[in-house]
C-alpha cells in the first residue's frame, strides 16, 4: 500500500488530533516519527516532527477535511 503524508505536525499531541479525525471518518493512518525524539521529548532538527500518512487513494480526501478544520 502506497502512502502519502498530509500532514506534519511538530510533536505528538497535534498529529494525535489530526489522527483521530480522520479515523473517525474512515480513514486510516499511519504515524511516522523518529523514536529518539518521542523518548526524550526532543523537539529540534526535525526530532519532534510526526508526518501523518494516508493510503494514496484517501489522500485527498484527508487533505480537504483537514483543510476544512482550519478554515
Amino acid at each position: 500500500m502506497e502512502l502519502r503524508t498530509v500532514y506534519t505536525a511538530q510533536g505528538h499531541l497535534v498529529a494525535e488530533m489530526i489522527k483521530g479525525k480522520l479515523e473517525s471518518v474512515g480513514i486510516p493512518v499511519l504515524l511516522d516519527y523518529e523514536s529518539i525524539g518521542r523518548v526524550y521529548g526532543i523537539t529540534v532538527d526535525g526530532l519532534g516532527e510526526v508526518r501523518v500518512m494516508v493510503p494514496q487513494e484517501l489522500a485527498e480526501e484527508a487533505l480537504e477535511l483537514l483543510k476544512g478544520s482550519s478554515d
